[in-house]
């Protein structure tokens, strides 16, 4: 079956979600089964982190001398199995490697296929790169929900298999059109360097910016309305639901009003959208309140990182590459590292204080938003 070049690019982010949902949906069953302490857990997950982070500037390096099509090909065909390799891990030390691995090549395939988003972005006359996000999360929320119906009735070895089954389908289907899709230019070749220019590095700072609280409402939402609001933990899951879901539904809507009011007003609309929102979920009295609050930062945060990476993608005089590979480790970092951060600050002060600084926090994505003016297609340069 052939398929479009968008298609087979929002197949890869599809596959990206749906490894990263389905080891959410695992890690207490692999815990188990390794008989691993939370710390512990709590290592293999900073070690798939550092993976990532290690990997991603590489990354863009290798994306510059050979193309987005040939490294979205080999990273997507190793990032289907890496699920696996964690699942058949005999013991610590090589369930770390494992980790680490897992980590480097869903962070690496994570860049590639934006750095290819971009690249088809830029040759279609309306944006798409909201809408490639919202197949990540919608990847994400299958393989939460396919894992917890696989690790429920079979084991970890069996999900392990069908997840890694259903992620090769995928990722052959989009092969034939990542490999026709265009490789990179002689001229960004030869621009393989560490930017001296100011712009990749304030864009790194607005993803940073927007996924610092992305991260902290993933991991620490439920466990503030149960501790600091009295609520019940049905109550309480319902705070990264609400977050979760209007994430979803509003990136496959951002494409549509980017193109409309252009990248710079809806990051601004967006931001103080989702400032408001947790200004309001800090400050909550109840948790009915505090699940408002996700609600709306939710909509608003949904579509923040998707124009940074298309704004960094398309920074004149760089391979895009090296500029995206810069905002990306910049801006993952805030998800990666910064959410750990936060249950420490939280011990002291308290996670009201946490959300309601976060709220602040993107009022500087707000004050930093021209440096994504490159996103429009009408500022690209090729």
């Amino acid at each position: 079956m052939k398929i479009g070049a968008r298609t087979s690019v929002s197949l890869l982010f599809l596959v990206n979600g749906f490894l990263i949902g389905s080891w959410a949906a695992k890690i207490p069953l692999f815990a188990d089964r390794l008989q691993l302490s939370e710390s512990i857990v709590g290592i293999m997950i900073v070690i798939f982190g550092f993976g990532s982070l290690v990997t991603m500037p590489a990354t863009g390096v290798v994306i510059a001398r050979f193309g987005t099509a040939f490294v979205n090909k080999a990273l997507s065909l190793l990032a289907a199995t890496t699920l696996l390799w964690v699942t058949l891990s005999p013991n610590l030390w090589t369930a770390g490697l494992a980790m680490f691995f897992f980590g480097g090549m869903i962070g690496s395939m994570d860049l590639a296929m934006n750095a290819l988003a971009v690249e088809i972005e830029r040759k279609r006359p309306s944006p798409i790169m909201s809408s490639c996000h919202g197949f990540w999360s919608l990847g994400g929320l299958i393989g939460a929900i396919l894992g917890g119906y696989l690790l429920e009735f079979s084991s970890l070895n069996i999900h392990a298999f069908v997840v890694t089954a259903l992620c090769l389908l995928l990722v052959v289907m989009a092969l034939p059109q990542i490999k026709s899709s265009g490789s990179a230019k002689p001229t960004e070749r030869a621009k393989v360097q560490f930017p001296r220019t100011l712009l990749p590095y304030l864009i790194g700072v607005v993803a940073l910016c927007s996924a610092m609280p992305e991260g902290a409402v993933i991991d620490w939402s439920a466990l503030y309305l149960r501790q600091e609001l009295a609520s019940s933990t049905f109550v309480s899951t319902f705070a990264f639901g609400a977050f979760s879901a209007t994430m979803a539904v509003m990136r496959f809507l951002g494409d549509p009003v980017r193109s409309k009011y252009g990248a710079v007003r809806t990051v601004r609309a967006c931001a103080l959208l989702a400032s408001a929102g947790l200004l309001i979920a800090g400050l909550a009295s109840t948790g009915m309140i505090a699940i408002l609050g996700f609600l709306i930062a939710g909509i608003g945060m949904s579509n923040l990182v998707p124009i940074a990476f298309s704004a960094a993608g398309n920074v004149p005089g760089l391979a895009p590459g090296i500029s995206l590979s810069l905002t990306t480790t910049i801006g993952y970092s805030g998800v990666l590292v910064a959410p750990a951060l936060f249950g420490y600050l939280a011990e002291i002060f308290s996670f009201s204080t946490v959300f309601t600084a976060l709220a602040a926090a993107l009022l500087l994505v707000f004050v930093f938003s021209n440096v994504v003016a490159f996103a429009d297609s009408d500022q690209a340069v090729d």
